[in-house]
């Protein structure tokens, strides 16, 4: 199964459409997926145009049933929307006994349903982002062309070894996702460059660049996916090639949690 935390402590780097891009290039190949936004902006049910009775806050603080909260996206996507109350339901995790294994208990039980997990996270250290990898185990970093990118990379990399030390669990950087490349800017050089000697230094996996695309903007503005409004744009075609270099990292070795360990 595969679990995947999407995360990057920079805003504005193309989580959220990475995330939706990789549910449906898995849906694609007869998955069956589970999309949950914890990052109260609600970015994913915004970009799709979902309107849910019921969100995260509810599936955490409310111990709502996970099929009375999620929406269908998709024959094949489910999602688990976010919104402003997710920051009242994290508050109320922040008190409790092993906290940061929440999501261990709360999603183990529904696994069977789905052949993989994506969680779009806030771009910010937060209970909810710490306990989705500690679910999950790995994440990928989107890094767009912007300095301020790169440092929130590198800070995702610095949280997974805190988590690490701190909790003794095994999270991960799987791999880092050059975004929104414009090859005609110097600035693309120059953080090229730094990514890829980041990569080498903490022995993570460089994947191909996501070439700059109006057609994502467009594909946002009419709420569909990126690969159902043109599959054959710029943007879909590197999101391919990437994933398919990531799939076989993701499914080589599951994560066990820690308190699945105990």
């Amino acid at each position: 199964m595969i679990k995947l935390v999407i995360s990057n402590q920079r805003g504005g780097v193309g989580k959220t459409t990475t995330t939706l891009a990789l549910a449906r290039h898995l849906a694609g190949k007869g998955k069956r997926i589970l999309v949950v936004d914890t990052d109260p902006q609600g970015s994913v049910s915004v970009t799709l145009g979902l309107k849910p009775s019921s969100y995260l806050s509810h599936f955490i603080g409310l111990r709502y049933a996970l099929k009375d909260c999620i929406v269908s996206a998709h024959p094949s996507i489910d999602v688990l929307c976010s919104s402003r109350d997710t920051v009242q339901a994290e508050a109320m995790l922040m008190g409790a006994v092993g906290r940061e294994q929440a999501f261990v208990h709360l999603f183990t039980p529904v696994e069977a349903a789905y052949d993989a997990i994506l969680f779009d996270v806030a771009p910010s250290v937060t209970l909810l982002q710490t306990c989705a990898m500690v679910y999950c185990g790995k994440a990928l970093v989107p890094v767009d062309m912007d300095p301020l990118s790169l440092h929130g990379a590198v800070a995702t990399h610095e949280l997974t070894r805190i988590l690490n030390e701190l909790l003794r669990t095994d999270v991960r950087v799987a791999g880092l996702l050059p975004t929104q490349v414009n090859l005609r800017l110097q600035m693309t050089e120059v953080i090229t460059n730094s990514l890829k000697s980041f990569a080498e230094r903490a022995s993570i996996l460089l994947l191909p660049a996501i070439r700059t695309d109006t057609t994502v903007t467009k594909a946002t503005k009419q709420r569909v996916f990126l690969q159902d409004y043109d599959d054959t744009c710029k943007a879909m075609e590197d999101y391919r090639t990437a994933f398919e270099t990531l799939l076989p990292f993701l499914e080589a070795s599951p994560h066990v949690p820690v308190a699945a360990q105990a």
